[in-house]
Protein backbone atom coordinates (compact mmCIF):
# COMPACT_ATOMS: atom_id res chain seq x y z
CA UNK A 1 0.00 0.00 0.00
CA UNK A 2 1.39 3.52 -1.30
CA UNK A 3 0.45 6.87 -1.19
CA UNK A 4 -1.27 8.38 -4.12
CA UNK A 5 1.80 10.64 -4.79
CA UNK A 6 3.89 7.57 -4.51
CA UNK A 7 2.54 6.49 -7.79
CA UNK A 8 4.38 7.95 -10.49
CA UNK A 9 1.43 7.07 -12.78
CA UNK A 10 -1.97 6.07 -13.59
CA UNK A 11 -2.95 4.33 -16.63
CA UNK A 12 -5.85 5.00 -18.53
CA UNK A 13 -7.46 1.95 -19.92
CA UNK A 14 -10.24 3.28 -22.01
CA UNK A 15 -7.90 4.34 -24.91
CA UNK A 16 -8.01 1.29 -27.03
CA UNK A 17 -5.62 0.69 -30.23
CA UNK A 18 -7.01 3.03 -33.44
CA UNK A 19 -4.03 2.05 -36.08
CA UNK A 20 -4.26 4.88 -38.70
CA UNK A 21 -7.58 6.30 -37.60
CA UNK A 22 -5.50 7.98 -34.44
CA UNK A 23 -4.27 10.54 -36.89
CA UNK A 24 -8.15 11.21 -38.17
CA UNK A 25 -9.26 11.47 -34.39
CA UNK A 26 -6.62 14.13 -33.27
CA UNK A 27 -7.52 15.94 -36.49
CA UNK A 28 -11.16 16.09 -35.22
CA UNK A 29 -10.38 16.83 -31.40
CA UNK A 30 -8.16 19.86 -32.38
CA UNK A 31 -10.74 21.23 -34.55
CA UNK A 32 -13.08 21.22 -32.18
CA UNK A 33 -10.70 22.70 -29.62
CA UNK A 34 -10.11 25.47 -31.81
CA UNK A 35 -13.22 25.70 -32.62
CA UNK A 36 -14.38 26.10 -29.17
CA UNK A 37 -11.30 28.82 -28.55
CA UNK A 38 -12.75 30.96 -31.06
CA UNK A 39 -16.38 31.10 -30.28
CA UNK A 40 -16.11 31.69 -26.50
CA UNK A 41 -12.73 33.55 -27.29
CA UNK A 42 -15.15 36.02 -29.53
CA UNK A 43 -18.13 36.10 -27.47
CA UNK A 44 -16.41 36.66 -24.30
CA UNK A 45 -14.68 39.82 -26.15
CA UNK A 46 -18.13 41.00 -27.66
CA UNK A 47 -19.53 41.11 -24.17
CA UNK A 48 -16.55 42.90 -22.64
CA UNK A 49 -15.69 45.60 -25.15
CA UNK A 50 -19.36 46.25 -25.67
CA UNK A 51 -20.55 48.19 -23.04
CA UNK A 52 -24.56 47.82 -24.66
CA UNK A 53 -23.86 44.38 -22.89
CA UNK A 54 -22.59 45.39 -19.63
CA UNK A 55 -25.94 43.89 -18.24
CA UNK A 56 -26.28 41.25 -15.68
CA UNK A 57 -27.41 38.34 -18.26
CA UNK A 58 -24.49 39.12 -20.25
CA UNK A 59 -22.47 39.21 -17.32
CA UNK A 60 -23.45 35.98 -16.60
CA UNK A 61 -23.39 35.12 -20.40
CA UNK A 62 -19.88 35.74 -19.92
CA UNK A 63 -19.12 33.63 -16.79
CA UNK A 64 -20.29 30.79 -18.50
CA UNK A 65 -18.11 31.14 -21.41
CA UNK A 66 -15.13 31.60 -19.43
CA UNK A 67 -15.74 28.27 -17.69
CA UNK A 68 -16.09 26.88 -21.33
CA UNK A 69 -12.94 27.68 -21.97
CA UNK A 70 -11.56 26.32 -18.55
CA UNK A 71 -13.24 23.34 -18.60
CA UNK A 72 -12.17 22.30 -22.49
CA UNK A 73 -8.94 23.07 -21.76
CA UNK A 74 -8.60 20.78 -18.79
CA UNK A 75 -9.47 18.23 -21.50
CA UNK A 76 -8.74 18.20 -25.17
CA UNK A 77 -5.22 18.72 -24.62
CA UNK A 78 -4.51 15.86 -23.08
CA UNK A 79 -7.19 13.84 -24.53
CA UNK A 80 -5.47 14.82 -27.95
CA UNK A 81 -2.09 13.68 -26.88
CA UNK A 82 -3.35 10.53 -25.30
CA UNK A 83 -4.92 9.63 -28.98
CA UNK A 84 -1.16 9.97 -30.72
CA UNK A 85 0.33 8.18 -27.76
CA UNK A 86 1.12 4.36 -27.81
CA UNK A 87 1.15 4.38 -24.14
CA UNK A 88 -1.46 6.02 -22.36
CA UNK A 89 -0.60 6.96 -19.35
CA UNK A 90 0.02 9.98 -17.09
CA UNK A 91 1.76 11.41 -14.26
CA UNK A 92 -0.02 11.36 -10.71
CA UNK A 93 0.41 15.15 -10.49
CA UNK A 94 -1.24 15.83 -13.61
CA UNK A 95 -3.84 13.39 -12.85
CA UNK A 96 -4.65 15.29 -9.61
CA UNK A 97 -4.51 18.45 -11.90
CA UNK A 98 -7.12 16.78 -14.00
CA UNK A 99 -9.57 16.34 -11.62
CA UNK A 100 -9.48 19.30 -9.86
CA UNK A 101 -10.70 21.07 -13.38
CA UNK A 102 -13.07 18.71 -14.18
CA UNK A 103 -14.72 18.64 -11.05
CA UNK A 104 -14.56 22.18 -10.40
CA UNK A 105 -15.69 22.89 -14.22
CA UNK A 106 -18.95 20.92 -13.36
CA UNK A 107 -19.66 22.76 -10.20
CA UNK A 108 -19.38 26.01 -11.82
CA UNK A 109 -20.99 25.08 -14.79
CA UNK A 110 -24.06 23.78 -12.94
CA UNK A 111 -24.29 27.03 -10.59
CA UNK A 112 -23.84 29.35 -13.07
CA UNK A 113 -26.84 28.14 -14.76
CA UNK A 114 -28.88 28.58 -11.68
CA UNK A 115 -28.07 32.05 -10.88
CA UNK A 116 -29.41 32.63 -14.70
CA UNK A 117 -32.39 31.24 -14.02
CA UNK A 118 -33.00 33.29 -11.07
CA UNK A 119 -31.85 35.96 -13.20
CA UNK A 120 -34.38 35.77 -15.56
CA UNK A 121 -36.85 35.20 -12.90
CA UNK A 122 -36.22 38.34 -11.45
CA UNK A 123 -36.08 40.35 -15.29
CA UNK A 124 -39.90 38.40 -15.51
CA UNK A 125 -41.19 38.66 -12.72
CA UNK A 126 -40.38 41.87 -11.71
CA UNK A 127 -39.64 44.15 -14.59
CA UNK A 128 -39.76 47.15 -12.66
CA UNK A 129 -37.65 46.35 -10.09
CA UNK A 130 -35.51 44.51 -11.55
CA UNK A 131 -32.56 47.28 -12.00
CA UNK A 132 -32.78 47.79 -8.11
CA UNK A 133 -32.79 44.19 -6.97
CA UNK A 134 -30.00 43.40 -9.61
CA UNK A 135 -27.26 45.99 -8.66
CA UNK A 136 -23.60 45.43 -9.85
CA UNK A 137 -22.47 44.22 -6.20
CA UNK A 138 -24.94 41.40 -6.01
CA UNK A 139 -23.81 40.30 -9.90
CA UNK A 140 -20.13 40.56 -7.98
CA UNK A 141 -21.40 38.62 -5.50
CA UNK A 142 -22.99 35.75 -7.48
CA UNK A 143 -20.65 35.44 -9.94
CA UNK A 144 -17.79 35.22 -7.13
CA UNK A 145 -19.85 32.38 -5.11
CA UNK A 146 -20.37 30.98 -8.26
CA UNK A 147 -16.82 30.04 -8.65
CA UNK A 148 -15.33 30.11 -5.32
CA UNK A 149 -17.31 27.61 -3.96
CA UNK A 150 -16.73 24.74 -6.38
CA UNK A 151 -12.52 26.17 -6.33
CA UNK A 152 -12.26 25.28 -2.60
CA UNK A 153 -14.28 22.44 -2.65
CA UNK A 154 -12.39 20.65 -4.52
CA UNK A 155 -9.24 21.48 -2.95
CA UNK A 156 -10.51 19.48 -0.02
CA UNK A 157 -11.09 16.17 -2.78
CA UNK A 158 -7.58 16.58 -4.40
CA UNK A 159 -6.02 16.97 -0.82
CA UNK A 160 -7.94 13.79 0.15
CA UNK A 161 -7.19 12.08 -2.97
CA UNK A 162 -3.70 12.64 -2.84
CA UNK A 163 -3.89 11.16 0.76
CA UNK A 164 -5.48 7.74 -0.06
CA UNK A 165 -3.38 4.47 0.15
CA UNK A 166 -3.68 2.44 -3.67
CA UNK A 167 -3.78 -0.67 -4.63
CA UNK A 168 -3.27 -0.01 -8.18
CA UNK A 169 -2.98 2.25 -10.90
CA UNK A 170 -5.34 1.68 -13.41
CA UNK A 171 -8.37 4.01 -14.61
CA UNK A 172 -10.68 2.85 -16.77
CA UNK A 173 -11.38 5.92 -18.43
CA UNK A 174 -10.13 8.39 -20.92
CA UNK A 175 -9.42 11.27 -18.35
CA UNK A 176 -8.74 11.66 -14.56
CA UNK A 177 -11.83 11.84 -12.59
CA UNK A 178 -11.74 11.67 -8.49
CA UNK A 179 -14.43 8.14 -8.24
CA UNK A 180 -11.90 6.51 -10.30
CA UNK A 181 -8.78 6.96 -7.73
CA UNK A 182 -10.60 6.16 -5.08
CA UNK A 183 -11.86 2.94 -6.29
CA UNK A 184 -8.27 2.39 -6.38
CA UNK A 185 -8.06 2.87 -2.78
CA UNK A 186 -6.87 -0.40 -0.25
CA UNK A 187 -7.10 1.82 2.71
CA UNK A 188 -10.51 3.48 4.16
CA UNK A 189 -11.87 5.87 1.69
CA UNK A 190 -15.00 6.71 3.48
CA UNK A 191 -14.60 10.00 4.22
CA UNK A 192 -13.45 11.12 0.72
CA UNK A 193 -16.99 9.16 -0.90
CA UNK A 194 -19.15 10.83 1.74
CA UNK A 195 -17.46 14.28 1.33
CA UNK A 196 -17.84 14.33 -2.45
CA UNK A 197 -21.04 12.76 -2.17
CA UNK A 198 -22.68 15.75 0.40
CA UNK A 199 -20.45 18.54 -2.07
CA UNK A 200 -21.95 16.79 -5.06
CA UNK A 201 -25.81 16.63 -4.33
CA UNK A 202 -25.12 19.80 -2.08
CA UNK A 203 -24.54 21.69 -4.75
CA UNK A 204 -26.71 20.22 -7.46
CA UNK A 205 -30.41 19.59 -5.29
CA UNK A 206 -29.62 23.32 -4.16
CA UNK A 207 -29.27 24.54 -7.22
CA UNK A 208 -32.19 22.31 -8.72
CA UNK A 209 -34.46 23.87 -5.94
CA UNK A 210 -33.81 27.23 -7.15
CA UNK A 211 -34.28 26.25 -10.82
CA UNK A 212 -37.41 24.93 -10.45
CA UNK A 213 -38.11 27.55 -8.05
CA UNK A 214 -37.91 30.39 -10.28
CA UNK A 215 -39.12 28.42 -13.30
CA UNK A 216 -42.63 27.44 -11.62
CA UNK A 217 -42.49 31.80 -11.24
CA UNK A 218 -41.47 32.64 -14.71
CA UNK A 219 -44.32 29.74 -15.76
CA UNK A 220 -46.96 31.31 -13.67
CA UNK A 221 -46.59 35.15 -14.93
CA UNK A 222 -46.51 33.81 -18.56
CA UNK A 223 -49.73 32.10 -18.13
CA UNK A 224 -51.48 34.95 -16.30
CA UNK A 225 -49.37 37.65 -18.47
CA UNK A 226 -49.69 39.22 -21.72
CA UNK A 227 -48.64 37.81 -25.23
CA UNK A 228 -45.58 40.05 -24.71
CA UNK A 229 -44.38 38.80 -21.10
CA UNK A 230 -44.86 35.57 -22.86
CA UNK A 231 -42.58 35.94 -25.99
CA UNK A 232 -39.97 37.51 -23.44
CA UNK A 233 -39.51 34.81 -21.42
CA UNK A 234 -39.50 32.10 -24.43
CA UNK A 235 -36.79 33.78 -26.60
CA UNK A 236 -35.02 34.66 -23.07
CA UNK A 237 -35.67 31.58 -21.23
CA UNK A 238 -35.27 29.08 -24.04
CA UNK A 239 -31.52 28.82 -24.49
CA UNK A 240 -30.93 28.49 -20.99
CA UNK A 241 -33.57 25.71 -20.79
CA UNK A 242 -31.74 23.74 -23.51
CA UNK A 243 -28.74 24.44 -21.53
CA UNK A 244 -29.27 22.95 -18.96
CA UNK A 245 -31.05 20.10 -20.06
CA UNK A 246 -28.00 19.17 -22.37
CA UNK A 247 -25.53 19.70 -19.16
CA UNK A 248 -28.07 17.82 -16.82
CA UNK A 249 -27.76 14.95 -19.66
CA UNK A 250 -24.15 14.74 -19.33
CA UNK A 251 -23.66 15.16 -16.10
CA UNK A 252 -25.99 12.40 -14.87
CA UNK A 253 -24.61 10.08 -17.17
CA UNK A 254 -21.47 10.81 -16.07
CA UNK A 255 -22.39 10.95 -11.96
CA UNK A 256 -24.17 7.32 -12.70
CA UNK A 257 -20.94 6.38 -14.69
CA UNK A 258 -18.65 6.98 -12.10
CA UNK A 259 -20.92 5.69 -8.89
CA UNK A 260 -22.83 2.14 -10.60
CA UNK A 261 -21.16 -0.89 -12.85
CA UNK A 262 -22.02 -0.14 -16.54
CA UNK A 263 -19.39 -2.81 -17.55
CA UNK A 264 -23.04 -4.02 -19.67
CA UNK A 265 -22.79 -0.26 -21.67
CA UNK A 266 -20.70 -1.00 -24.73
CA UNK A 267 -17.10 0.70 -24.52
CA UNK A 268 -17.46 2.68 -26.97
CA UNK A 269 -20.86 4.63 -25.76
CA UNK A 270 -19.12 4.50 -22.30
CA UNK A 271 -16.03 6.40 -24.02
CA UNK A 272 -18.83 9.18 -25.86
CA UNK A 273 -21.17 9.57 -22.80
CA UNK A 274 -18.35 10.12 -20.77
CA UNK A 275 -16.99 12.88 -22.92
CA UNK A 276 -20.29 14.16 -23.49
CA UNK A 277 -21.00 16.62 -20.55
CA UNK A 278 -17.50 18.29 -21.40
CA UNK A 279 -17.20 18.63 -24.69
CA UNK A 280 -20.96 19.43 -25.61
CA UNK A 281 -21.44 22.20 -23.39
CA UNK A 282 -18.62 24.48 -24.41
CA UNK A 283 -19.75 23.66 -28.36
CA UNK A 284 -23.40 24.10 -27.67
CA UNK A 285 -23.34 27.30 -25.49
CA UNK A 286 -21.64 29.83 -27.63
CA UNK A 287 -23.17 28.51 -30.59
CA UNK A 288 -27.03 28.19 -29.17
CA UNK A 289 -26.01 32.07 -27.71
CA UNK A 290 -24.69 33.34 -30.39
CA UNK A 291 -27.33 32.56 -32.76
CA UNK A 292 -30.11 32.85 -30.69
CA UNK A 293 -29.57 36.16 -28.62
CA UNK A 294 -29.93 38.83 -31.67
CA UNK A 295 -27.92 41.75 -29.75
CA UNK A 296 -24.58 39.05 -29.37
CA UNK A 297 -25.14 37.77 -32.82
CA UNK A 298 -25.54 41.30 -34.64
CA UNK A 299 -22.06 42.86 -32.71
CA UNK A 300 -20.58 39.08 -33.31
CA UNK A 301 -20.61 39.76 -37.01
CA UNK A 302 -19.27 43.70 -36.72
CA UNK A 303 -16.33 42.60 -34.97
CA UNK A 304 -15.79 39.67 -36.89
CA UNK A 305 -15.80 42.45 -40.10
CA UNK A 306 -14.44 44.71 -38.76
CA UNK A 307 -11.07 42.52 -38.19
CA UNK A 308 -11.78 41.45 -41.69
CA UNK A 309 -10.79 45.08 -42.55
Amino acid sequence: MVNATQVPYFTLAAYFDTGVFKYVYSMIVMSLYIFIVCVNVLLIVVICVNRSLHEPMYLFLCSLFVNELYGSTGLFPSLLVQILSDIHTVSTSFCLLQIYCVHTYGGVEYLNLAIMSYDRYLAICYPLQYNTLMTFNKIATLIAVTWLYPLLACIVIIYLNDHLQLCGNIINKVYCDSHSVVKLACSDAHVVNIYGLIVSFGTIFGALILILYTYLHILKVCFSGSKQTRQKAISTCTPHLASLLNFSFGACFELLQSRFDMSRVPNMLRIFLSLYWLTCQPLFNPVMYGLKMSKIRALSKSLISNVGY
